[in-house]
């Protein structure tokens, strides 16, 4: 079943009540001139079982403990943003799988054949779904990224992954001239890097839920950085990122400043349509079968990682 993704920019109070979210506005519950039973119409209530991912993004929300946990049993990632409304901080359970010890170990013992192996299959499918989005939607020549695609040898020595990314960019946003990805750079960066931050926490949800180590990584290996396998898995689910935000620039929409509206739109990402094992499905659930198929190849029991595609009828 498809988790719901919720987001909060107002006061809020959030807590639990017979397992179900409880939504109050602190002006409705302060207001001693309402009734009682007006207040209690008044809130909210979702089920927690329903529930993937909450963004909070305000600094008057209260939320319980009791929720809290009851969040993380589920478990929910929890995002926190930061006094400039941008994701800062993740939340995640300790413990997600009855088999994690097991999964820990075949993890941290993996031998480096087999990372590198991986990393190839993911640097491959990056590019692939790279090309696919700057064909179908800039109509741009991708038979340089094709072939770059299947030349990716093992543990990406050749580094096309680089390649790829400079003539990717470079013709992905031609109404801007000299556009450049980073993390600090000029708009649209600022709408890539609230998609991103968004599909990590989802990756790392499903990565707990295989019982894996989100910060193990196959390739990204970086001390300050408590998600390095997160880091990894996203990498082909990018370009679903990136189509979108092509599409939110692409319509005239000011996007200068990351509004209420373009966040709704970039939070739609969790349900967006992808092509995994033949089968349309959203990418959350997408998101699930990579991790853990990524699981049953650290155990030995597989030896290819189930990425993403775009839908058959976009091709």
């Amino acid at each position: 079943m498809i988790k719901r993704t919720l987001y909060f920019g107002n006061p809020t109070y959030l807590n639990m009540r017979n397992a179900q979210l409880v939504v109050h506005l602190p002006e409705v519950v302060k207001n001693d001139d309402l009734p009682e039973s007006f207040k209690r119409e008044a809130q909210a209530t979702i089920p927690i079982e329903d529930i993937g991912v909450i963004v909070l993004d305000h600094k008057q929300i209260t939320i319980t403990h009791g929720l809290l946990e009851a969040l993380l049993a589920n478990n929910v990632a929890v995002i926190t943003c930061d006094s400039s409304r941008m994701p800062i901080g993740l939340l995640l359970p300790l413990s997600g799988n009855t088999l994690q010890s097991e999964r820990f170990n075949a993890q941290i013992e993996a031998s480096l054949p087999l990372r590198k192996q991986l990393w190839q299959q993911t640097i491959q499918c990056k590019i692939e779904n790279q090309a696919h989005v700057l064909k179908t939607m800039r109509g741009a020549v991708v038979k340089n990224m094709l072939v770059w695609a299947g030349d990716v040898k093992s543990g990406d020595s050749d580094n096309l992954e680089a390649r790829a990314a400079a003539y990717y960019w470079k013709n992905m946003f031609p109404q801007i001239p000299n556009f450049t990805r980073g993390r600090e750079g000029v708009p649209p960066n600022n709408l890539l890097n609230y998609g991103y931050a968004i599909l990590r926490a989802v990756v790392a949800r499903a990565l707990v839920g295989s019982g894996l180590l989100p910060t193990f990584g196959i390739h990204h290996h970086n001390r300050y950085n408590a998600y390095c396998l997160a880091d990894d898995i996203m990498e082909p689910y990018r370009p679903f990122v990136d189509k979108l935000v092509v599409e939110i620039t692409d319509s005239g929409v000011d996007y200068t400043d990351l509004t209420k509206e373009l966040k709704a739109q970039l939070l739609t990402i969790p349900v967006l349509d992808v092509e995994i094992n033949e089968q349309r499905s959203p990418l959350m659930i997408a998101v699930s079968f990579t991790t853990a198929s990524l699981a049953k190849c650290y155990m030995g029991e597989n030896r290819k990682i189930a990425y993403p595609n775009f839908v058959e009828m976009e091709k």
